[in-house]
């Protein structure tokens, strides 16, 4: 049957179809969901076809386990049962295969130890076991003149080191062992199987230098990744002299001294060059660029401080080249640097002093990073004027000024990026420019350039942290296309009047609708009001920043904006009671105002992943309708004057990370039903008035990582001898100043390993990144209490960072 874009097996099932092919030799049906039960695709094949030699079912949404029964069909020699979820170890039955010579199981979710017996089946040729992250594989002593040809266990989990004998195997033509944690030497054996061209040794921890390596003896290696494998010393020249190699990985490693000089018996075939990432030095030389096949070449963060850009002897093309975060400064102004021609070109990080005059000559660039030099000065015009150029980066520089444009100019650039210079303006003649994106932030502006009223295709616009003051023009904010706009860390104190009408929508606060504006930040700036109405248009924007700011008065919305944050504010309103009908959102932040009153009830009904009330003067009860809401990860109404009880009715899949209702006048009893929230990370109920005892309860939460019941009137003794759940991941947890009594359990705090180890010995965030529209979230904790900020790094990306007050010996 064919369904959705696959096709299925499911009636006749898979044993009703092959029940009567005894003669059958070959079963391929990769790809073909087949219907069933664990194992019953193996107890139908296995009894079904006697004479099968060839098994294929590679992508059938197989699960295990695999039956013992499979080991009948002694005819099997080629077998592939990869990208299917088992769930189960391989039989130690399979060495028992005397035909087989293909064994293919990659990404098969294989657990338990993988039998080393089967590496030795004489027929073997080719076994493939990668990406089955739990399975234990060590490999046996192998006989002399072995018949593999190809050995890919990448991936998997090895606890021993390479075997030197791995030398005896001369067929192989084709090696990976990438990402296994092998330790010790680089096998120097590996010279000795003269037959491969594929070796990927990458992601490991040799700890060894390379270069006693006889390389030129691999006259047939086209493919060698020894990337991230703690490798270091000097690069030998026979690695780079291979005649047939097409790719050279070398990146993420500790190799010193210089670049070993390309000679003529280097690859014509070598495509790709990664040496990024070690502690090269010297002159790049520049026979590198005589490699005629050479497409990518990356020798980023290393230490070379020379570069004689001479050009090849050729004409040719490259398309990629990365020389950024090295010292390099670029002082020849010959002239035959045309001569090669590049598509990507990243010179970041170094010390240019100045634009290199060899950039004039290159006709076919698409993408230049000149970012984080000591470029300054003037901008030259001819850099606008490149041929193909269509995203130019001159951000982290000196630059002062843009040199007037040459007449009728012209332009490929959609993406230019100049933050983070000492520009004080744009002419208007450089309306010519049609960008997508224009970085201008951390810049010395004044005033809005002027050559932006004119931009028709302008994405995205970043003119933070400069010195603007005044009005917001309307015209910034009706640009056509404009989809995000940051004018935050400004001195901005009001919006220009309209010039377009504008309909009044009646509500007891300010509704704004923007046109094509997804994103606003106006945060950090002097704003009093945003009383002027804008004009009246369609499309919201999904994230708008106001806060610190000196904001007051009306209470201004976004129409179902998902990110909103009011904060740092001077509100002093209530909360509008009909505020859920304007939020539609991951985020709301009303913090650090001066609301009162009590919490409105709909602002819990509201859908959203971030509530943040804290630090303003609300009254009255927690409405009970907190407890209903099943989409709130954070919960923070910290610092006010709420009272009355906490409500015990948290609902069973409530997904809370975070909940803080510290420093409140609250009372009561300690809600119970907070164990429906499974995921709760972070507890925070101290300053307040709860009556109870030690919550045991909360020992279910394997999840929990800060509690915080300070300043309470908890009573009775600390510890649950009735309980086997322990904290494992708790950090920190706050018990002072209450009414326990008796003696801390021992048995308690040994269980609180998070409290006393951190594997990397490195600093920790409190906090999570969440997306809205899936269902998770990436922790990050390390071991450091911050104060709360919040980052949205996209339309629909949030990161949030827990806040937690710690006291020593009673200061704060």
């Amino acid at each position: 049957m064919y369904s959705g874009g696959e096709l299925k097996l499911e009636n006749p099932n898979l044993g009703t179809l092959i029940q009567n092919l005894t003669e059958l030799t070959e079963l391929n049906l990769d790809s073909v969901k087949i219907s069933g039960q664990g194992s019953d695709w193996c107890e139908a094949i296995s009894s079904s076809l006697p004479n099968l030699r060839v098994l294929s079912l590679s992508g059938c949404a197989l699960s295990g386990p695999i039956c013992e029964s499979l080991a009948k069909l002694q005819s099997l020699y080629e077998i592939d049962l990869g990208n299917n979820s088992f769930y189960a170890p391989v039989p130690r039955s399979f060495a028992n295969f005397s035909n087989l010579t293909s064994l293919c199981l990659h990404d098969f979710d294989l657990l338990g130890t993988f039998p080393k017996e089967i590496f030795q089946i004489p027929s073997l040729k080719t076994i493939g076991v990668s990406g089955n992250f739990a399975l234990h594989v060590s490999f046996p002593e192998f006989p002399k003149n072995g018949s593999l040809r190809s050995l890919i266990v990448g991936s998997t989990s090895f606890s021993v080191d390479l075997p030197n004998s791995i030398g005896n195997l001369k067929m192989l033509s084709s090696i990976d062992i990438s990402n296994c944690s092998f330790t010790g030497s680089f096998r120097k054996s590996i010279e000795n199987l003269t037959q491969l061209a594929d070796l990927d040794m990458s992601g490991n921890r040799f700890n060894s230098p390379i270069s006693s390596i006889h390389w030129e003896t691999l006259v047939n290696l086209e493919i060698l990744n020894l990337r991230n494998s703690q490798l270091y010393g000097t690069i030998p020249s026979s690695v780079v002299s291979l005649p047939k190699m097409k790719t050279l990985i070398l990146s993420n490693n500790r190799f010193s001294g210089q670049v070993p000089e390309f000679s003529n018996t280097s690859s014509p075939l070598l495509g790709t060059l990664g040496l990024e990432n070690n502690n090269l030095e010297g002159q790049i030389p520049t026979s590198i660029f005589n490699l005629q096949g050479l497409i990518f070449l990356n020798l980023s963060s290393n230490n070379f401080s020379g570069f004689s850009f001479n050009g090849p002897q050729v004409p040719r093309d490259l398309w990629s080249l990365d020389l950024s975060h090295n010292s390099l400064l670029f002082n020849y102004s010959g002239t035959n640097s045309s001569s090669l021609q590049m598509r990507i070109l990243s010179l970041a990080s170094n010390k240019l002093r100045a634009f290199p005059d060899f950039l004039r000559n290159q006709s076919t660039f698409y993408d230049l990073d000149l970012s984080n030099n000591q470029i300054q000065g003037e901008i030259h015009n001819w850099i606008y004027s490149l041929k193909s150029l269509d995203s130019l980066d001159l951000s982290t520089n000196s630059l002062v000024t843009l040199e007037a444009p040459l007449p009728n100019s012209t332009s490929a650039l959609s993406s230019l990026d100049l933050h983070s210079n000492k520009l004080q303006g744009i002419h208007s003649s450089y309306s010519f420019l049609q960008l997508d994106h224009l970085g201008l932030a951390s810049n010395k502006l004044t005033t809005f350039p002027d050559f932006l009223r004119n931009q028709s295709t302008l994405y995205d616009l970043d003119l933070s942290n400069n010195q603007i003051q005044g009005e917001i023009p309307n015209w910034i904010l009706s640009l056509k296309s404009l989809d995000s706009l940051d004018l935050s860390g400004n001195s901005l104190v009001t919006l220009e009047a309209p010039l377009l009408f504008w309909t009044f929508i009646p509500t007891n606060f300010k509704i704004w609708i923007l046109d094509s504006l997804q994103k606003l930040n106006l945060s950090c700036n002097s704003l009093e009001s945003l009383e002027a109405p804008l004009p009246h248009l369609t499309i919201v924007p999904l994230s708008v920043d106001l806060h610190s700011n000196q904001l007051q008065g009306h209470f201004p919305l976004f129409l179902s904006s998902s990110y909103q944050d009011y904060s740092r504010n001077n509100f002093s309103s209530s909360i509008p009671t009909d505020i859920s009908d304007f939020i539609y959102g991951s985020y709301l932040s009303l913090s650090s105002n001066n609301f009162h009153r009590a919490i409105p009830k709909s602002i819990f009904n509201a859908r959203g992943g971030v509530l943040d009330l804290s630090n303003n003067s609300l009254s009255g009860n927690i409405p009970q309708c907190l407890t209903q809401s099943l989409s709130h990860l954070v919960i923070d109404l910290r610092r006010n004057k709420i009272s009355g009880t906490i409500p015990d009715n948290f609902l069973k899949g409530c997904e809370l990370r975070n909940l803080d209702l510290s420093n409140n006048q609250m009372q009561g009893r300690f809600p119970k039903s907070l164990v429906n929230c499974s995921r709760l990370e972070v507890l925070n109920i101290g300053n307040n008035n709860i009556t109870d005892t030690f919550p045991c309860f909360l020992m279910s939460l394997s999840t929990l990582r800060i509690l915080v019941l300070r300043s309470n009137k908890f009573y009775g003794c600390i510890g649950c001898p009735k309980t086997n759940d322990t904290w494992s991941v708790l950090q920190i947890i706050d018990l002072a100043h209450n009414n326990f009594r008796g003696d801390m359990p021992g048995r308690l705090s040994l269980t609180w390993q998070a409290m006393v180890s951190n594997e990397d010995e490195s600093p920790t965030n409190l906090g999570f990144f969440y997306q809205p529209g899936r269902n998770y979230t990436c922790n990050v904790y390390k071991r450091v209490c911050h104060t709360h900020s919040y980052d949205v790094s996209s339309y629909y990306a949030i990161y949030y960072r827990d806040a937690i007050t710690t006291i020593i010996k009673g200061l704060e």
